[in-house]
């Protein structure tokens, strides 16, 4: 990837740092001009008008992320998304305006009504579990993009004549394929390639900041539980990777939440335990449960949730490094200042979903 703008400052912040000795976290200053976009235009106007040279072309065959090869016979004016990962890049790419079916529950994600209200009153077409095939059908959409999960019901899906496309960005490189893909179904792809580049800046910037700092041991913890956990095959072991951590449950076999004893977690003794965005319990919880006692992380009170104000930063969205720059922020303070986390998330929402955070937490 070629050095932005972004890069080359924090790139020249860290060696000035260097030069000092010093090992004082990242300043607001320098946070601020690494976090900065170099977009001028508008997200709507960027998304409007895509360079000439990567302007897509009709009929269009793709490969979504089953491996299936998909032609779009025009461009597609009307799109409808049952998956609210896809849903929220098609903000990103700036085409919510096409929208006209969303998965249900729309009404209750925060970032919609932050950047895109309309899209709480959409029509519903259903969930993974429960799809509604026949009314996503009557909304006559041009594309259609489901959770991979859903692969059992595309042929239903097409023999109502509908093109679909699945995703399945469950790590950073398929989180960049699913840009990619939808990016070029919609005549997006200059904006796809602005958004993965931001994306991809955040995180160097924040490796860079890093540096060689020790790596601590993370404990993840699921959304219902803190029994449940993480290991290296969920999307959450890579933001612990990209924030400069070591996955204690990185033996786990598991490609979802696997359930763990307090035996385990015990022996695993991690140095921090991180709970899920959308955990339905809290950090005093855990740092008063009487069986974690004598874990490290519960002893140093080192026991985090993972923002939620916005959107769960634990899944694969556009925004999911916002959470690997909040987790470099709490097991290396002394690199990555809270600051530079803020600013990041500043820039990045401001630019990608037209608004500016009222809280990060």
């Amino acid at each position: 990837m070629k050095m932005t703008k972004m890069t080359a400052l924090l790139l020249a912040a860290a060696m000035a740092l260097t030069a000092c000795g010093s090992t004082a976290a990242v300043s607001s200053e320098a946070a601020s001009a690494a976090a900065a976009p170099e977009v001028t235009a508008s997200p709507e106007e960027a998304a409007a008008e895509p360079a000439a040279e990567t302007a897509v072309t009709y009929p269009l065959t793709v490969t979504d992320q089953l491996g299936r090869e998909v032609t779009i016979e025009t461009e597609p004016k009307t799109l409808a998304s049952g998956y609210y990962i896809s849903t929220s890049l098609l903000i990103a790419l700036g085409v919510q305006d096409e929208l006209v079916g969303v998965e249900a529950k729309a009404d209750k994600r925060t970032i919609y009504g932050l950047s895109a209200p309309e899209l709480q009153s959409l029509p519903s077409i259903g969930t993974a579990k429960e799809f509604d095939l026949e009314g996503c059908a009557a909304l006559t959409p041009d594309l259609v993009i489901v959770p991979a999960k859903l692969k059992d019901c595309i042929p239903q899906m097409e023999e109502l004549g509908l093109t679909v496309l699945a995703v399945k960005p469950e790590d950073q490189d398929k989180l960049y394929g699913a840009i990619d893909l939808l990016a070029q179904a919609t005549n997006t792809v200059a904006r796809g390639e602005e958004l993965k580049s931001a994306i991809e800046d955040n995180l160097l910037s924040l490796r860079e900041a890093i540096g060689d700092a020790e790596a601590p041991t993370v404990y993840m913890a699921g959304n219902s539980s803190v029994l449940q956990t993480a290991g290296p095959a969920m999307y959450q072991n890579y933001m612990i990777e990209n924030a400069g951590g070591l996955n204690a449950a990185a033996s786990v076999e598991d490609t979802y939440w696997a359930e763990v004893s307090y035996e385990q977690v015990l022996d695993w003794d991690p140095d921090y335990i991180i709970l899920a965005s959308d955990a339905d319990y809290d950090v005093d919880s855990v740092l008063n449960d009487a069986a974690l006692a004598d874990c490290t992380a519960v002893k140093e009170g080192h026991v985090y949730q993972l923002p939620h104000a916005i959107e769960a930063v634990d899944s694969p969205v556009p925004g999911s490094f916002l959470g690997s720059v909040y987790l470099g922020s709490v097991l290396h303070p002394e690199q990555v200042s809270e600051q530079f986390y803020h600013d990041c998330a500043d820039a990045f929402y401001t630019t990608y979903y037209g608004f500016t955070p009222a809280s990060y937490e």
